[in-house]
């Protein structure tokens, strides 16, 4: 089946297209038949907003991004886990497909599902000392790395996920470790076995037809078969990064900066391929703050002048033939970031003028929260690009004394342990 919209049809729990599985959520839930029960797609998706957003991850991370490409396999009350962890071990390591050493693959499988480790320990062969069980790690029953929820509502499901191992000479540790957050090994892989409908209340209904919902990011994939450890460094991500470095006189294409000008300008163009435009609210503000953050970044790496959609043709010339729908739509997608550029331009000039007026006049490492909701209130400057400079400088932001004033248009789960995790989820 081909990729559906990045803007979900007919679902308001969703802000974007997160997964593969999004176009088939009736499919599972029994509300909807269709003349097949396997499926295979590579879906566009969009993570920078609502239940998975990794928009302040992009640029400080190997493998964050705000758009990627899901590759899925999907059955519908068809095969399950025998034959879903059976197709994923020989696709990765079979002579005739991607030919994985076994050895470099971990396996993990949610705490209590004895099922799914016997299928990888005694039919598959894994070393029971390289298949994890992870329990409710998240705080709360089935909040797991393994169980695996589309959005706070919806099928959801246990899961097994397959990791690789880059080696030694990445620091990281395996998953379910203190140090699984480096990136030395990373999920390639997932198997959500689709088995229960989460309601409102948390209660789980079993799903008329437990079924599979298979996922591997083309990205990572991608990282691993070219002998790389960041997806920023494959041949995708380093055309678009070169093209950057070109518009913006030469930087250095390891700047974590660039990195947000190649990723954002993906997310940017797909959305406003797909209809969304730049608003003060749901998804065009979320389109609004990755250009505009895509913009503080090139202003940080020497741009003066709108450069932004320059980049659209580059984009245009590498994922065109993949994706019709940006070659029909270049002028659009050029329009609508050529305005927001300069819209933007005053309004960051000065933001980021009075911003480093106050923090060298800071007598601690906490940006007051007075700073934070003058910027925003009077002058328009986005809450994460305050973030994003605090947290260059190795300062947190002081939001609790606002009274998180910026709510009134957002949902805010503010974390003060980690200037990184100020959110600004548009509702």
């Amino acid at each position: 089946m081909p990729s559906s919209s990045l803007v979900p049809a007919d679902d308001p729990t969703l802000l974007f297209t997160n997964a593969g599985m999004n176009q088939f959520k009736d499919v599972f839930l029994g509300r909807e038949a269709r003349d097949y029960s396997r499926a295979t797609t590579t879906q566009k998706c969009v993570r920078a907003g609502g239940k998975h957003n990794d928009l302040e991850n992009v640029g400080y991370t190997a493998r964050h991004h705000t758009f990627f490409e899901m590759l899925g396999n999907f059955s519908f009350g068809d095969y399950f886990k025998r034959e879903a962890i059976n197709f994923a071990w020989t696709f990765l390591t079979g002579d005739d497909w991607l030919k994985l050493p076994k050895e470099k693959l971990w396996v993990t499988v949610y705490a209590s599902d004895d099922e799914a480790f016997d299928i990888w320990n005694q039919e598959v062969g894994v070393p029971a000392d390289r298949i994890v069980r992870i329990g409710d790690n998240k705080g709360a029953p089935y909040a797991s790395d393994n169980f695996w929820q589309m959005g706070d509502t919806g099928p959801c499901g246990p899961c097994t996920e397959i990791f690789y191992d880059h080696g030694p000479d990445v620091d990281g540790g395996p998953p379910g470790s203190p140090e699984e957050d480096g990136d030395r090994y990373i999920e390639i892989w997932n198997v959500v076995f689709m088995q229960y409908n989460r309601q409102a209340d948390g209660e789980m209904l079993p799903l008329p037809k437990p079924s599979v919902d298979t996922g591997m990011g083309l990205e990572r994939i991608t990282a691993v078969l070219q002998g790389v450890h960041s997806n920023y460094e494959i041949d995708l991500m380093q055309d678009l990064l070169n093209a950057a470095s070109d518009i913006l006189g030469g930087v250095e294409t390891t700047e974590a900066s660039l990195r947000v000008v190649a990723d954002h300008i993906r997310s940017c163009a797909f959305l406003i391929s797909d209809g969304v435009m730049p608003s003060n609210e749901g998804r065009g503000f979320v389109l609004r703050r990755i250009i505009r953050r895509a913009a503080r970044h090139g202003n940080k790496l020497g741009a003066t002048q709108p450069f932004f959609h320059k980049l659209t043709g580059a984009l245009v010339e590498l994922m065109g033939g993949a994706f019709p729908q940006l070659v029909s739509s270049r002028k659009q997608i050029e329009k609508v970031l050529l305005q927001e550029e300069e819209q933007f331009a005053k309004t960051l000039d000065k933001g980021l003028r009075l911003l480093e007026q106050d923090i060298a006049a800071l007598k601690s490492s906490e940006i007051p929260g007075e700073t934070i909701f003058t910027l925003y209130d009077t002058y328009g400057f986005p809450v994460d690009l305050t973030n994003d400079i605090a947290r260059e400088r190795g300062l947190t932001l002081d939001y609790d004394a606002t009274r998180k004033p910026w709510s009134a248009s957002a949902s805010v789960p503010a974390r003060r342990a980690n200037s990184a995790w100020i959110t600004m989820q548009p509702v």
